[in-house]
């Protein structure tokens, strides 16, 4: 473009301008007066209500399932006050630490119950895993009779003393420990175990024996306080010692040669408790040892673990 042309153009985008009216400039509005706000009239947030308080979940500690005639350690739920298993009352440690066991026949599952102090409760439902027993069918041979005269004499007073050291509950930590063998040797009895006898089923086997020579050393198998100690023989259990390891736990030592405890003992896991014999009903020497909790009763051989050897 020349620049005789581009002067044309300024000149007469300048006349354009000129054409277009100036805009209209509006007087600025005078103030408007407020009055102050007072106190009062001062405006104010909505205030939000507080968020409800958190419950910390409750929760037991328990294995996933319990074996028939088997033991289950657990925890109960922080600051539970009361404890029960299928509606009976549990001892509960004040740590929340707990036992429960399955007796030989239970099925089905077990429910644990736990009270808060808030009112709340907590429930826990422990599966019971069935046990393949030891059953030996006897087709050919009866049942055998009960004994004599003698024996239904003294009977009653001697499950009557039993049945008094097994309510006992002394105070004792011997049910959180791990339990040892009070004797080494071939197991010869399996819990558990039961005679049919032409159809009927005897009583099974509520213990586990143990075959070792006349005389040697039974120990206690953990800690506890002695509540029996039979003296002279039972009928049946001969020289019985009961243990109560506490949280309703106990240990029953059958047979014994020699009872080295007295009534009221309290005894440490390891320490001598009395000798392997054969009192009371028995084919040789061997111990017969049993545990119960709570009325039910319990295999000691998952208890104490594999059988040392030697």
């Amino acid at each position: 473009m020349s620049g005789r042309s581009f002067t044309l153009v300024l000149a007469g985008a300048a006349a354009l301008a000129a054409c277009v009216p100036a805009p209209v400039t509006a007087p600025p509005a005078a103030p408007v007066e407020r009055a102050p706000a007072t106190r009062e009239e001062a405006p104010t947030r909505p205030t939000l209500p507080p968020p409800p308080e958190l419950v910390a979940p409750a929760r037991f500690g328990l294995p996933s399932a319990i074996a028939q005639g088997g033991l289950a350690l657990g925890t109960a739920p922080a600051a539970t006050t009361r404890l029960t298993l299928d509606g009976a009352a549990v001892p509960l440690a004040p740590d929340g630490r707990f036992l429960i066991a399955a007796d030989r026949d239970a099925s089905g599952t077990m429910t644990l119950i736990a009270a808060l102090p808030d009112a709340r409760t907590v429930t826990a439902t422990l599966p019971v895993t069935p046990r393949a027993w030891r059953l030996e069918r006897l087709d050919q041979v009866a049942k055998v009779p009960v004994p004599d005269a003698d024996f239904a004499r003294r009977r009653p007073a001697e499950l009557k003393q039993i049945a008094a050291a097994r309510a006992v509950e002394a105070a004792s930590d011997g049910w959180r420990q791990r339990f040892r063998w009070p004797v080494t040797g071939r197991i010869s009895g399996l819990f558990g175990a039961q005679r049919i006898y032409r159809g009927e089923p005897g009583s099974y086997h509520a213990g586990v024996d143990v075959a070792r020579g006349e005389g040697t050393p039974v120990v206690a198998p953990a800690d506890g306080v002695v509540t029996l100690a039979a003296d002279p023989p039972f009928t049946l259990e001969g020289r019985l010692l009961i243990l109560d390891h506490g949280a309703g736990l106990t240990s029953a030592f059958l047979h014994l040669s020699r009872i080295d405890v007295g009534l009221g003992q309290r005894v440490r896991q390891g320490e001598p408790i009395g000798l392997v014999g054969h009192t009371g009903r028995a084919s040789g020497p061997h111990l017969h040892w049993a545990m119960t909790w709570r009325g039910k009763r319990i295999d000691p051989q998952p208890v104490a673990g594999a059988m040392p050897a030697g």
